[in-house]
């Protein structure tokens, strides 16, 4: 464990040889080479976000596990863009708890000019409010450069843009678009000085290959913040009968993302209550340094309050 430690330290994470035999470990020294790691980088300081779901519904994509597809068939509220109102009153909820950052999600493959310049006049209103309010980030579908530089002009500081699954695998879960798009979208926002979050969803019917090679995709793009999502099986979805991953191979796969890209934030969102269920703290030991809090798109999430105790029993504090 020692050098495996050393050496994903000294090189920038270990090599695919070299994870191999991180599958089948021991439970027990997995984790403590990944916690030796997150603490390396990052102390006992957990990052925490919360997203809004401001465009819920009515997707023309076709991802086989969404349940805001209009392709599936999952009853989830639909709604067009929340009005700034609407999204002041939520941040406000969160203003004064320790938490970095609100991502702002939208629904569809691209936002519409009108819908961009709302969420930059409601940026721009965020930003006067001071230090104390949590940054904004977006998560908007494909942008063009003209949307890209509206946004970041207004105060936009971070695009997150999943790519879901390597390369390989993506055209068994969306063909409406590619994952060179997505990527592309991934380039352009950064190309334009915006910080990137970018990760991706397990469960779909990846192999561990299919993992490992994700993690040399996003490492070789320079990515380091990383959201992890695990497959929540909506019904409606072609995915609905998908097994649920067992909360041990959930934790293994943030741990071998700590091995290989040792120096990113490791942000663990869907599916941290509805896979990971009694063990979801031990995301920590895993490696994970990061969280999101509160509900998730379409289904209901953590509290607040129970993570911030949770935080302080393990011995851990918010990063800001």
């Amino acid at each position: 464990m020692r050098e495996d430690i050393e050496r994903a330290i000294a090189q920038g994470g270990l090599k695919r040889g070299e994870v191999q035999r991180l599958i089948e470990m021991e439970e027990g020294e997995l984790f403590a080479g990944a916690t030796k790691l997150r603490e390396h980088y990052f102390g006992n300081k957990i990052e925490i976000c919360f997203i809004i779901n401001a465009k819920s519904g009515n997707c023309n994509m076709n991802c086989r596990f969404c349940s805001q597809s209009g392709f599936n068939t999952t009853q989830i509220e639909k709604y067009p863009f929340k009005s700034e109102a609407q999204l002041e009153e939520i941040v406000r909820e969160w203003e004064d708890l320790p938490v970095g950052r609100c991502g702002i999600v939208t629904s569809g493959g691209a936002l519409t000019d009108a819908d961009v310049e709302k969420l930059a006049r409601f940026i721009e209103k965020r930003r006067k409010v001071g230090k104390k309010a949590p940054k904004i980030c977006g998560s908007l579908g494909r942008l063009k450069d003209h949307a890209i530089e509206r946004l970041k002009q207004a105060g936009l500081t971070r695009l997150h843009h999943n790519l879901e699954t390597n390369e390989s695998f993506y055209p068994q879960i969306c063909t409406t678009q590619t994952w060179r798009d997505r990527l592309d979208t991934v380039r352009c926002a950064r190309q334009a000085g915006l910080s990137i979050c970018c990760g991706g969803l397990f469960g779909l019917g990846e192999t561990w290959d299919d993992r490992i090679s994700f993690a040399e995709e996003l490492r070789r793009e320079g990515i380091r913040n990383i959201p992890i999502n695990f497959l929540y099986p909506h019904p409606g979805t072609p995915l609905a009968d998908q097994p649920v991953m067992p909360a041990e191979e959930a934790l293994r796969i943030i741990a071998l993302f700590r091995y290989m890209i040792p120096d990113a934030t490791l942000r663990i969102c869907g599916g941290r209550v509805s896979v990971l269920k009694k063990r979801q703290y031990d995301m920590f030991a895993a490696g994970a340094n990061a969280m999101m809090s509160g509900n998730y798109l379409t289904i209901p999430g953590a509290g607040i309050q129970a993570d911030l105790a949770k935080l302080r029993e393990l011995g851990l504090e918010p990063a800001c």
